[in-house]
């Protein structure tokens, strides 16, 4: 075999390996979607009351974001193809329990696995894409290809829950992670070379993980309880001083460990400690957004599931068309003006639906909310993604790219249980007073959605406040996509 027949064959294998990885994080981030259209028909089954439906999504996001860090130095020091392959087991395995669950309390257990799983496999997934391709064009292509596969599974994961909902059930929204989870199983060791980080002296930090996981988990408990038992309650006051003194011993623990998953030096840099912040307020008012509107379309607007995910898809396609053009208005207006743009205007789309009544047309009424909102969020997300890596060192700039990540996710989380326990106390308040059940859902979708939108002025408050202006160079966007 010839030098140039060998090269040609290493680079075949690169963009197969390339074309199962990316399939595998499609898995992921269609599942972050999927769930939502199906939350109706979950509840019916399963018996989900008004306020625990939520732990549907919320399982799932704390586990995914609680550990994902801790995920992404496994795969450096265990191996990135063994933790790859072990987290697609755990995640097939889940979904195949999820779609099985014969109660609630099984199906979120299912969740929380598949969180376990997805944040054990996606960011080895990225490390193995990224170590693939020689830097330069070839892994800014690959890692494009990778970005844009990850957009399209957030899209079309609303319509193909709708589809499956409507067609076969809720159970096969987790049944159809099995047949990808088998091909990514034979593929894998066929066109997937093993990797890992060859500096010594990386340490796993369980006692971190497992101490911030905890403290978050005890958070989103206590603001989901505020509901039901009262903010002043004991059941509720004791939550909370859990979850500080959880998250405090999280946050002694990373000061004194050597190898910490949250380096807390790098919080010096004054853009990596706003994007964290945008960033997980962005992730609040979005997943709180999605969650009651999926409700709403179904339950007042009288959607099939698959009605429902249509109708997210044009929120979807502007969301991709605003990211595509987010890093051109970056480099040429900088990181805080695009910052600031975007978050003004996932206001003034929160704000158009809260302006949505009982009947309410799709064309007319929501549509202009959801479109809107869609051309804001990326914004939001890309500006701050660049300037979190901008003045880090290059030797950070995975770290603070799983921070930000992290933060996301995270923010998603708590900002839903925010915005669904504001919005479930409103509706329970008129119901309990004779309200009509399409009225009183309505009035708790506008409370959600204000709660929403307070996040998103707060955004726009502290943005305004504290993001610096940013004009990236070459390296620092090279260092953003390969780090998203």
């Amino acid at each position: 075999m010839t030098v140039h027949e060998i090269n040609n064959s290493a680079g075949q294998s690169r963009w197969l390996a390339l074309l199962v990885l990316a399939l595998a994080q499609f898995m992921v981030v269609l599942d972050v979607t999927i769930v939502n259209v199906a939350l109706p028909s979950i509840q019916d089954a399963l018996g989900f009351s008004a306020s625990g439906l939520q732990w549907v999504v919320n399982a799932y996001t704390l586990a995914f974001g609680g550990l994902l860090l801790l995920g992404g130095r496994l795969s450096d020091l265990v191996g990135r193809r063994r933790v790859f392959l072990a987290g697609m087991g755990l995640f097939a395995a889940a979904s195949l329990a999820g779609g099985l669950a014969p109660s609630a309390g099984v199906l979120i257990a299912a969740r929380a696995i598949q969180g376990v799983g997805a944040a054990l496999l996606s960011p080895a997934a990225l490390a193995l894409v990224t170590v693939s391709f020689p830097a330069g064009r070839e892994r800014n292509l690959a890692l494009g290809i990778w970005g844009a596969l990850a957009g399209i599974g957030g899209t079309l994961g609303v319509v193909a829950g709708g589809a499956l909902v409507d067609s076969l059930g809720w159970e096969w929204i987790f049944f159809v992670n099995l047949p990808v989870a088998a091909v990514a199983f034979v593929a894998t060791p066929l066109v997937v070379q093993e990797s890992r980080r060859q500096a010594p002296g990386a340490g796993f930090d369980f006692a971190g993980a497992t101490l911030g996981t905890a403290g978050l988990l005890a958070l989103v408990l206590a603001v989901i309880r505020s509901g039901p038992a009262g903010w002043g309650s004991a059941e509720v006051l004791g939550l909370f001083a859990v979850a500080a003194a959880l998250l405090t011993s999280f946050i002694a623990i990373e000061a004194r460990t050597p190898d910490p998953l949250v380096p807390l030096r790098l919080f010096r840099s004054r853009a990596l400690s706003a994007s964290t912040v945008a960033l997980t307020l962005n992730g609040a008012a979005f997943l709180g957004m999605f969650f009651l509107t999926a409700l709403f379309l179904q339950e007042v607007h009288h959607d099939t599931a698959l009605q429902a995910g249509l109708h997210f898809v044009p929120m979807g396609i502007a969301a991709i068309a605003s990211a595509t053009v987010g890093s051109q208005l970056v480099t040429r207006f900088g990181t805080r003006a695009a910052f600031l743009t975007g978050a003004a205007v996932g206001v003034v789309g929160l704000l158009l639906l809260t302006q949505v009544g009982v009947h309410a047309s799709y064309a007319t009424d929501i549509l202009p909310g959801l479109v809107v909102f869609g051309l804001g969020l990326p914004l939001v997300g890309v500006s701050n993604q660049i300037a979190a890596v901008a003045d880090v060192p290059a030797e950070d700039v995975g770290a603070a790219s799983g921070i930000v990540t992290t933060a996301f996710q995270v923010g998603g989380a708590l900002g839903l249980a925010i915005v669904s326990t504001a919005a479930t106390s409103r509706a329970t308040a008129l119901l309990a007073g004779g309200a009509a059940p399409a009225h009183a859902l309505t009035a708790g979708y506008h409370r959600g959605l204000l709660v929403a939108a307070g996040l998103a002025v707060l955004n726009l408050v502290l943005g305004a406040l504290t993001a610096p202006r940013i004009t990236p160079d070459a390296q620092t966007l090279a260092n953003a996509a390969a780090a998203a």
